[in-house]
């Protein structure tokens, strides 16, 4: 199988990080929703909590949708997509250190690390606009940490729209090129 064809089965199956990236953006939304409204140990408990299901939660919104919730066993991608589904979780201690020192780095050094994250879907799904997606969501937490420190949720409520956005435009990326 070549590069090309084993990026085509990732981008048809999890439709170019559609359903991944609806859930991680209604788990950052509820996360802001609750950093905003209710306390900052409890938006935390949902934004690290919630994110460990992602995998699973995406998985049960592709079979709802009525499409292959994985890969192939055997696929040449299923270890680079392990490799990478782990990058969040063993950063998890770093950003814990950033918000033990500043609260509000909580969100700029998650921001960090899940655009970092993204940078390899680009090879994974054979798709440019993540190498956008982790940049846009490096800088900006970047610039929250070091500009607007103050502000405890304004991370989590830049980052939702950021998900949403491309999760439609991978899906419509996607959509365009199985009707071509």
């Amino acid at each position: 199988m070549s590069i090309a064809d084993a990026q085509r089965d990732v981008r048809t199956t999890f439709l170019g990080g559609f359903a991944g990236q609806l859930v991680s953006g209604l788990i950052w939304l509820a996360s802001a929703a609750l950093a905003t409204w209710a306390s900052p140990r409890a938006a935390i408990f949902v934004l690290v909590l919630g994110g460990m299901c992602i995998f699973p939660l995406t998985q049960l919104t592709l079979r709802l949708m009525g499409h292959p919730a994985a890969l192939p066993k055997g696929h040449p991608m299923n270890a680079l997509a392990m490799e990478i589904a782990f990058i969040v979780p063993f950063c998890l201690p770093l950003i814990g250190a950033a918000a033990l020192h500043h609260l509000t780095w909580f969100y700029p050094a998650f921001m960090i690390v899940v655009g970092a994250h993204y940078l390899p879907f680009a090879f994974l799904y054979g798709m440019r606009q993540f190498l956008v997606l982790g940049a846009l969501l490096i800088a900006a937490g970047l610039l929250i940490g070091l500009y607007l420190p103050s502000s405890f949720s304004l991370g989590a409520w830049v980052t939702a729209p950021l998900l949403f956005i491309f999760a439609f435009t991978g899906r419509s990326v996607v959509g365009a090129h199985q009707r071509a």
